[in-house]
């Protein structure tokens, strides 16, 4: 299909549905209402407009399919209506062809699927949106599953992604508080998304480094991956047997601990993403099933993990310091470190923010522990932010997204989990681990060879502190006066200064990085600090 018929075949579908309904006219031009005038001769369907909005999505396809699914985790972005019709997007695309299917594994992996696979039913057991899943066996016994992507998928999806950045430009143009929503940003998201979707090595790859995070673990299991039967359109994995985590009749039946298990969902997310920093971030329903073999001690089993996310070590240690702010309802604390990490404006009044942050918790922790979503609180916080000006990162979109799918997983396990309960200690005891002298000694000894890198610069530096202390009047030159405003370019002086402070504790960098000196080191302790503290009275920055 050609754009421009792709694109008329987009604008039949937005006229049918009446979708310029959605658009404020109040902010259209002359032209602009004129060219839509044609619309409003036809009736608008009998029913609401997120239902409109949601068929008219199903009828464009997957592409768009996959976008409106993307779209409802947005809820800081979207109105409730239009966030809960989204969220009931289903993938149900019909498989192609089996032959395509064959031809495109043989093409792939350079011989015949009889020579590949012990067995191979041609028949696919799932279809998705961009791929389609057939069961399959190896020749030494293991029995695992096809994935194969959709033959000349990727056209189809660039193409659709073009015209929806136009579309995405008109809404940021025309309808009310389009800037805010910042549909360009949200297209550009989930372009990344998509294609990364379309590379299976790319899905393979973070499929092992879960399973390799959770080796020996109860609380998940990882599939494996046969790496010499995978590309980047083919995946071959495991086959796992387990119970839908929707099942709950048979989960029931089976005398499954459902308390654990739900705890254990929340443990999973916390672990992911404060200890690992690498969680599965499409972790709904369809993706994860229980191993009930033992009732008393289930297992989960996730599988497609296309979608992945991680966090700056920065906004990772100021989500958790936040987290635990809300926990305490201390919403000073959690104006304070919002300015504090950059997620505001710097010049935001603290005071200001934590009065708005105030009036929309409060009325929250007034409900039963038992009604509190702790996603949904987090979608209102990030609201709350974007009045200030929020810069919604992609990173901590996921990360909403994910929390609010493992909250919803745990309550339909266990109506009454406690999602608080299980996750304050962790981040309490994260918090404390994390800045305990031996994890920031640990740290130090990864950076070693960094630091050991730049020693040579050592004496340099050493002489320009100790000759700006000694001519406080001192005027530096034009090479110094460029270097230091690019500097303050490209990183805030707080920030500027925690770097400095990492090269101050290069004598106990050193120390700790070589094994052979750990016993040396045990014997005088001080020395290390003693260098440290050297180095903060050399290097400390006079700005």
């Amino acid at each position: 299909m050609s754009r421009a018929s792709r694109l008329l075949k987009i604008l039949r579908t937005v006229a049918r549905y009446r979708l310029d309904e959605l658009i404020d006219p109040t902010r259209l031009t002359t032209v602009q209402k004129a060219a839509l005038a044609p619309l409003r001769l036809r009736r608008p369907p009998d029913m609401p407009r997120a239902e409109r909005l949601r068929m008219a999505l199903e009828e464009l396809g997957p592409v768009f399919i996959k976008f409106g699914q993307m779209l409802s985790t947005r809820r800081d972005l979207l109105p409730k209506d239009i966030a809960d019709e989204l969220a009931q997007l289903q993938d149900n695309v019909p498989p192609f062809p089996e032959t395509q299917s064959i031809a495109m594994i043989e093409q792939a992996l350079g011989q015949t699927v009889a020579t590949l696979y012990a067995e191979f039913e041609s028949t696919p057991m799932a279809s998705a949106s961009v791929a389609q899943v057939h069961r399959a066996s190896l020749h030494s016994g293991e029995k695992v599953v096809v994935k194969v992507l959709r033959p000349d998928i990727e056209p189809i999806i660039r193409q659709d992604i073009r015209l929806m950045f136009t579309l995405a430009r008109l809404v940021e143009r025309h309808v009310p508080e389009g800037h805010r929503l910042r549909p360009v940003e949200v297209v550009s998201d989930y372009e990344t998304v998509i294609l990364d979707e379309l590379d299976l090595g790319r899905e393979a790859a973070n499929a092992s480094q879960l399973r390799r995070n959770f080796k020996d673990s109860k609380l998940v299991y990882v599939p494996e991956v046969f790496w010499d039967y995978s590309c980047r359109n083919v995946l071959t994995m495991e086959r796992i047997t387990g119970i839908p985590v929707t099942d709950m009749q048979t989960l029931r039946d089976k005398g499954t601990d459902l308390k654990l298990l739900g705890e254990r969902g929340v443990e999973i997310f916390f672990t992911q993403v404060f200890r690992d920093n690498f969680f599965h971030a499409d972790m709904h329903p369809g993706n994860i099933f229980v191993d009930a073999t033992d009732p008393a001690d289930p297992t989960y089993i996730a599988v497609d993990c296309a979608i992945v996310g991680s966090l700056s070590e920065a906004d990772q240690y100021y989500l958790a310091r936040n987290l635990l702010a809300v926990f305490q309802q201390d919403y000073h604390e959690v104006a304070k470190l919002h300015v504090e990490c950059g997620w505001v404006r710097p010049d935001t009044q603290v005071q200001e923010f934590e009065s708005a942050i105030r009036a929309v918790c409060e009325p929250v922790f007034e409900r039963p522990i038992s009604e509190i979503s702790f996603g949904q609180l987090l979608v209102y916080l990030f609201q709350t932010a974007a009045r200030f000006d929020m810069e919604v990162q992609p990173s901590l979109v996921l990360l909403e997204k994910t929390l609010l799918n493992i909250e919803g997983l745990g309550r339909q396990l266990y109506p009454e989990l406690n999602l608080w309960d299980t996750a304050q200690p962790f981040l309490e005891n994260w918090v404390q681990e994390r800045y305990s002298p031996q994890a920031v000694l640990k740290r130090l000894q990864r950076q070693a060879p960094s630091l050991l890198e730049q020693l040579p610069q050592l004496p340099e530096l050493m002489l320009e502190n100790l000759h700006t202390a000694r001519a406080p009047n001192w005027q530096p030159g034009r090479q110094t006066v460029h270097r230091t405003a690019q500097e303050s370019q490209d990183r805030p002086p707080r920030r500027r200064r925690r770097t400095l402070l990492a090269g101050i504790a290069l004598g106990a960098a050193l120390l700790t990085a070589f094994p052979d000196m750990g016993q040396q080191l045990a014997q005088v302790p001080l020395l290390s600090w003693l260098l440290a503290g050297v180095g903060a009275l050399l290097l400390w920055p006079r700005d």
